[in-house]
């Protein structure tokens, strides 16, 4: 029996960091996460850009203000800006590669998801549209 110089855990470990220099740190997966770090940033802006709209133009939503559960569009638009802005922060955190990005982030987009289905009755199309964003962006972070 020969022995070995080194564990195979660490001759893994060796090789693992050997391609990691070769691709720059670069992998398949960490593509996938600045994807999802982007289009979080994306759902951010639409996000604002709706409740932009909310503030300033009360037609825009199918919905009459007397229609609205709990509030007004005004309140409604604040809490869409704010949303929005939460979206980029966490966006642009993951794109930072921080740790608790991903963790908010997968948190966000899961309330994101029920957030848009509030939407579905006043616009369908924009609503499923932004909660198959959410969903990828799910798949790309777990």
């Amino acid at each position: 029996m020969s022995m070995r110089e080194t564990a195979p855990s660490d001759e893994a470990r060796a090789a693992h960091m050997a391609q990691l220099r070769e691709t720059g740190g670069q992998t398949a997966w960490s593509g996938w996460v600045t994807f999802a770090a982007l289009m979080l940033v994306l759902l951010g802006a639409i996000n604002g850009f709706q409740g932009f709209l909310a503030l300033f133009d009360e037609g825009y939503f199918v919905a009459n203000s007397d229609d609205l559960v709990l509030v007004s569009y005004d309140a409604w638009g604040a809490l869409l800006l704010l949303w929005g802005g939460i979206l980029m922060i966490v966006g642009a955190g993951l794109n930072a590669r921080r740790a608790w990005a991903r963790w908010a982030a997968i948190l966000v987009v899961m309330l994101d998801v029920l957030l848009q289905v509030g939407f579905l009755p006043s616009m369908p199309l924009l609503a499923i549209g932004l909660i198959a964003i959410d969903v990828v962006v799910l798949f790309a972070l777990t």
